[in-house]
This record gives structure tokens, sequence and C-alpha cells, in this order.
């Protein structure tokens, strides 16, 4: 039922591009969206059945409706971007990333500084940046350093007070990483001809300094000057190794932000690539936590806002993973091929091994969390009603249709509980078949657990195709238990999952985590039932090798067995080993027909 207040808004939102804001009771902000068409949008909410839990209950809990009309689909991007981080509503994504990253300043003032710094003041200084490691910017701060003598006092270095003679030459200038500005021995036009190099070097401009120092290490040569020229020769040879290290993609690729977005069932991964005269010059990743059903381009168009905003980014081209749209002066590729495509899925990569690490961390920090999350995605990998907490796993084992055996193993929450693990002697089936065996162990595993009245399990997982699925599935039907429990079975060939009634497989990707429980409880099931298997046959074999030999009934059997435990033990036993065990008497008679038996 629509409140009657919200239906009355519903009825005048205007079809214009814009930002809707969800009240609730207390008449506090619980979402914030952008739209194309408020009207066509908003009503959207109110009219849809809605798959995702979180959104039924936001619009129940709709009380009021605002909107701000727009001139275009970009600016309400950005309002929307505004509005969600100064109200923080419940129900909007989740931008964690309130960090504040180093700059590099170039201040303005007489002979400039050169330094990292966290606060940005509005004062005419140039920053750059912002840097998310603290090594870039140091190593960078270091190259400047041994290229350029930059000063690093906080004199105020004006005309007048040069004039006046007020400073004296410090250590740094003896030590010729400054050349004295502060007593004219450096005019403010040289000066100025090194902070232009190093702006240079900062944006990612290798080509310009190169140039410069070459020219000055040749001059030096000529005039015989070897010490000197050595010297710009260090120079360049850390310039190129700095060089180096920067990714260099393709010299033809310039001033180009590249996005991608990779995300599970909670949470979205934006990795951002800064590529400035053809190489990497920055890499940043995003995390941003889903509240509703939000799509992949979705996310990444809020994500770019926010990042771009955070590193200032003034660049005109944008490479994205997912077709969406920045407003008229951003365009937008979706790059196909070539060095454009490589550098997609280096960022790709990039997003991947983020969120890797992130779940390493959580594992270790929050394993509670780690847990619902992989349970989380194999409710949504495989079509359940409910996380599968609990997983039961079956295969069959028998060797040319003899002693056929089957075995049950539990997982929970994603790890083997081997306590509850189960062996099982087929009973009602002659010779080799595998599918009458399976539908045998299912129906006598869930008959006996209705009867104890014990947990069932939310999935069974069966080791085999769409038969041994479909045997197993008719005892669920006989147990009255189909609707309960959610059935798939793995085929080994392609590791393709089977579901019931669907002739079409499921193929996961190979790295899926829901895969991999799959397949670590098929292998665990495979394990247990081969190693019943094993036993079994041996302990037959060491049956019938003793029962061969004369003098030995079942009471004297069952005593080599439990003793010796394999046949060849029992042969290899000495004369007083036997007597020890049997008596004088009944020992020596065995142990002299075991010679005889075995000669």
């Amino acid at each position: 039922m629509i409140p009657e207040q919200v239906a009355l808004q519903l009825k005048g939102l205007p079809e214009e591009p814009g930002v809707y804001q969800y009240y609730d009771k207390q008449d506090k902000i619980i979402y914030v969206g952008k739209a194309k068409n408020l009207k066509k949008r908003v009503a959207s909410y109110f009219t849809k059945t809605h798959d995702n839990r979180k959104t039924a209950v936001l619009v129940k809990k709709i009380e009021r409706i605002e909107h701000i009309v727009v001139t275009s689909e970009m600016d309400a991007l950005l309002l929307e971007n505004n509005l969600i981080k100064k109200y923080r509503p419940r129900y909007n994504v989740l931008l964690k990333d309130d960090k504040t990253y180093p700059w590099l300043c170039i201040k303005k003032e007489d002979f400039p500084r050169i330094f990292s710094t966290r606060r940005v003041i509005k004062d005419g200084s140039e920053y750059y940046g912002p840097y998310t490691h603290k090594k870039t910017i140091y190593t960078l701060l270091d190259l400047i350093k041994g290229l350029y003598p930059i000063r690093s006092c906080t004199y105020d270095l004006s005309p007048e007070k040069i004039a006046s003679k007020k400073y004296k030459l410090c250590l740094e200038y003896h030590l010729g990483n400054c050349l004295g500005p502060c007593e004219s021995k450096m005019t403010a036009e040289d000066y100025a001809e090194n902070i232009a190099a190093v702006r240079n070097i900062i944006k990612g401009d290798f080509k310009s300094a190169l140039i410069d120092l070459t020219k000055q290490m040749m001059q030096y040569a000529d005039e015989l000057a070897f010490e000197k020229a050595q010297k710009i020769k260090e120079k360049i040879e850390s310039l190129e190794n700095y060089q180096s290290k920067s990714t260099i993609v393709n010299p033809k690729i310039n001033n180009v932000d590249v996005f991608s977005i990779i995300s599970d069932e909670s949470y979205g991964y934006i990795n951002y690539l800064q590529v400035a005269h053809g190489a990497i010059v920055r890499s940043h990743t995003l995390e941003i936590k889903k509240k509703l059903e939000e799509t992949d381009a979705e996310l990444l168009q809020l994500g770019i806002i926010e990042i771009r905003q955070l590193f200032y980014s003034s660049a005109t081209i944008v490479f994205s993973s997912e077709k969406i749209t920045l407003g008229e002066s951003i365009k937008v590729v979706l790059p196909q091929q070539g060095d454009k495509r490589k550098l997609l899925d280096l960022s790709l990569r990039n997003a991947k091994f983020f969120r890797m690490d992130r779940f390493k961390q959580m594992k270790i920090v929050d394993p509670d969390r780690h847990v619902k999350r992989i349970m989380s995605q194999m409710k949504a990998d495989l079509r359940l009603s409910a996380e599968p907490y609990h997983i039961e796993c079956f295969d069959n084992s028998n060797i040319q249709g003899s002693n056929p055996v089957a075995a049950c193993v539990v997982f929970k929450s994603g790890k083997p509980s081997k306590k509850e693990y189960r062996h099982y002697n087929i009973k009602t089936v002659v010779g080799p078949d595998d599918f009458a065996s399976m539908e045998e162990v299912v129906f006598r595993r869930y008959k006996r657990l209705k009867e104890e009245d014990a947990p069932l399990p939310q999935l069974i997982v069966i080791d085999g195709g769409k038969g041994q699925l479909s045997s197993a599935v008719k005892s669920l039907d006989l147990l009255g238990l189909r609707g309960q429990i959610a059935i798939v079975g793995i085929a080994k060939r392609l590791e393709e999952i089977y579901f019931p009634e669907d002739p079409i497989p499921l193929y996961l990707d190979k790295k899926s985590e829901s895969l991999k429980i799959i397949q670590r409880a098929r292998d665990e099931a495979h394990r247990f039932g081969i190693t019943f298997h094993r036993q079994k046959r041996s302990n037959q074999s060491l049956h019938s090798q003793l029962d061969q030999i004369e003098g030995i009934g079942p009471t004297t059997r069952a005593a080599l067995l439990q003793q010796f435990k394999s046949f060849k033990r029992v042969q290899t036993a000495s004369e007083q080993d036997l007597v020890s065990l049997l008596g004088a008497k009944r020992g020596k008679k065995i142990f002299a027909a075991i010679k005889v038996a075995t000669s």
C-alpha cells in the first residue's frame, strides 16, 4: 500500500533528469538516486516486484519524496554523488575512502620550494597528486633533489631581503644541494628553469629533462670539464632508471583515465589508472559497499565521479569496462583490442588483486564475514533459496562391480566436518549399478535424519552427471524432501553443474570460490569412499586367504585380523608371536600350517 502523500508526489514528478530523495517516518533521508527521467524511475520502485529484500524494505519505509531537477544526466550524477557524501543515507552505496593522501607542492614564493604535504592551501601554489603511496612521492622527491639544486630552507627570499644580505650560506650550499640564491649566487631566471624542468618530470614528461641534461653534458665535455660532465651523466642515468620503472604503454596514449570494475554480492571494486605521456603514473582502487540492486555500470559511474574529484582529473578521454555516460565533455571508450584493451585488462587485474587481498585480510580479521560472503556467493551462483552453510556430498565406489560402497561427507560453513562423515555398504543393489546405488544411499541417509529429527542440509552435491542426480532426486521425492533441500550434480569431465530437470548445465568460473568448495567436497567424498573400498577389499582378501589354511576357524581368524591387520604380516609372524596370541598348541599348529600353505 503506497502512502497517500507518496502517491500524490508520484503524480506530480516531472519527466526530466534529476535527483530524488526518499525520507522515512522520522523525516530522515534514507536513499538518494539519480534519474534520466524522474517520473519513470521513481514510479518503478512502487510498480515492480523486488526480488532483493533490501529494496523491498526500503520501499516500505518511504514516507516522503523530494526531487531536484537538473539540466542533464551528468549534472544529476554529480549532484547524487555530493548528496550521498553529505548525508550518507542508509540504503546508498558506501564509498569506503576517507583517507587524506599526500600531494607534491611547488610553493608560490620567490625561489619556490618543493615538498610533500597533506594540506591543500589555495594560495596560488601548485599541487600535484594526490599520491596513493608514500613511497612514490618520496622516490620522486629524491630524484628531483638529485637532479636539480632546489632549496630546502624556509627563508623569505624576496629581492629586498637578499639585497640586504640578511641570510648566510648554509651547509646545503657547501654539499652542492643548493646553489645559494640567498646570497645571489643563483639568479631567479636560472632557478625558474629548474622549476620548469621539475614540473615536467612530475607530470610524467621525462623527454624534455633528458634533452636538456644531455645538452649540458655535451657542453661540459666540449669544454673538457669532464668531472661536471660525469655528474650530469649520473643524473641522466637516475632519470632513465626512474622512467624505466613507470609502466610504459604507448606514447600515443596521453592524458587518459582508465576505469574498470569487478563485483560480488556485497561489494564493488573500481580500479583507476592514470595515463600521462604514454606511461601509467597512478593506480588507485576504490571499494564500494552495495546496498540495493546496483548494477556494475551504476557503481562504476558513481565511483568514477568520486575518483576524478579526489584526484582532480581533467582527462577528457575515459577507457571503461562498462557502457556509461559522463557528460558531453568526456568521451567514454570501451576498448576491444590493441594497446587500449591491454590497459583495460591491466586495470581489471589490479581490481581483482585488490579484491583477493581484501578477502585474505577479511579471512584473518573477520572470519565470520568471510564465511558469510562465500555462502552468499554460493547462494547466488547456484540459484539457491538459502545460504548453504550445511552441505552433504555423496560418491559411489566399486571396481568391476566388487565390494560396492558409498560415502557421504559433510561440510559446515565451507569446511569439512569429519566427525559427521559416513560410510555405506550397498545392500539392495546387485552388480555395478551406480544409479541404483546412489538412490539407495540417499534414501537411507535422509530417511534416518527424518526419523531422528536431525538437521537437514541446505545443499546436496552428487558426484556424477544427470543420471546419478536423477537417482538421488527420486529418493528425495519418496521422502517428501524435494522442496526442502537443494540438490546439484557435478560431472568430472568439464566440471559442469547439473540441476534437476534442467538439461543445460551451469559452467562456473574455474577460479570461482563456489566451484572450489563443490570440488573440494566431491574430492573429499571420493577419497573417503575409496579408502573404505580398499579397506573392505583388503579385509575380504585376508578372510579368503586365512580361510584356506587348515585349523583356522572364525575365532582364530578374528584374533589374527585384530593382531596383524594383513595377511602379509600373518605370513611373516614368528612362531613365538603366534604362540603368545593363540597358546602353545594352537600357535605351533597354525604356524606350521601357514608355512606349508605359503611355501
